[in-house]
């Protein structure tokens, strides 16, 4: 697959140089500079064919009104998200961890928007197709990178708009829910190998501290250098109690465990379970989301469960 898909770069960088202009859409002289994790890079203004390579980035491209034609998938889940409405017209291209090259090729894109920690060893391939953007990380940044990546878009004012507005209306939940500062939010996530546990710098956890919300001791994740997540066994599950628990599942297999540990007598003897106050949530939304859209759903399950 690698090989076949430097071929097909190789072959468009040598139509590049020819007389013949390249079949598909060129970056003309309506450009401008973006500067992004692995450099400057001139990219159309009002870009007609988009390609994304994180999850991150289909929400953002939904949100903004981008004119998406690809994007890479998950590894655990085969849809695209369905909170983002109809993307049957988009083009799967490969895996986040593993884009395909030529299937990003024959799309004939304009943008592609991916980012340094998932394909920092593609980026000078992607280049060779079309004016590639890389944020740096996920999670902890995804404002910056919401940001980045609308400017990226031609679409900055709107960026900005949209994501003043989830904050005015996370810091408004925030003022509606009793005590909440001292209410201890728990957010777990089932992965097919591992149970997780969320601190105060992963997506969700920045999103329910937006809200002004509280987090159990365990979570704040204090003496951890990555206060993103940490892991937690079977047998220690009683570590993911609060005063209400949400909790999701990445892919199938994550959730047949999920429901074998949550039908168990140690989680069922939780306080917060006992209370009814342990909740079910999207994935797609409380994790893999990563953009205005998702955190405004996240918002929408803190405001039902917790108002």
């Amino acid at each position: 697959m690698r090989l076949r898909s430097l071929l097909v770069v190789l072959a468009l960088g040598l139509a590049a140089c020819s007389s013949d202009p390249v079949d598909g859409p060129e970056v003309g002289g309506d450009n401008h500079q973006i500067a992004h994790a692995m450099g400057t890079t001139s990219v159309p203004k009002e870009p007609q064919r988009v390609v994304v390579l994180d999850t991150d980035k289909i929400d953002t491209a939904v949100t903004l009104g981008a004119k998406l034609v690809g994007a890479a998938k998950t590894a655990e889940v085969e849809a695209f998200p369905a909170y983002l409405g109809d993307l049957s017209k988009v083009k799967p291209v490969g895996l986040l961890a593993e884009p395909d090259l030529e299937a990003i090729a024959a799309l004939k894109p304009d943008l592609i928007l991916g980012s340094r920690f998932r394909q920092e060893k593609f980026y000078d391939e992607l280049s060779a197709i079309a004016p590639t953007v890389f944020t740096e990380k996920v999670g902890l940044t995804w404002k910056e990178n919401f940001l980045l990546d609308g400017r990226a878009l031609g679409q900055e004012k709107k960026a900005r708009d949209l994501l003043a507005g989830y904050e005015k209306r996370a810091r408004e939940l925030g003022g509606k829910i009793p005590n909440a500062p001292a209410l201890k939010v728990s957010i777990v996530r089932f992965m097919p190998a591992e149970i997780r546990v969320y601190g105060p710098e992963g997506f969700s956890g920045i999103v329910v501290g937006d809200v002004g919300l509280g987090r159990p001791q365990r979570q704040l994740l204090a003496d951890k250098a990555d206060k993103r997540f940490d892991k937690v066994s079977p047998e220690r599950i009683a570590e993911v109690d609060g005063d209400v628990i949400f909790v999701s599942a990445y892919g199938a297999k994550a959730e047949e465990q999920r429901v074998a540990v949550t039908g168990g007598n140690l989680w069922k003897n939780l306080s917060a379970v006992k209370a009814g106050r342990a909740y079910p949530v999207t994935d797609e939304t409380w994790m893999t989301g990563i953009g205005v859209t998702a955190a405004n759903r996240v918002l929408d399950d803190l405001s039902r469960h917790l108002t």
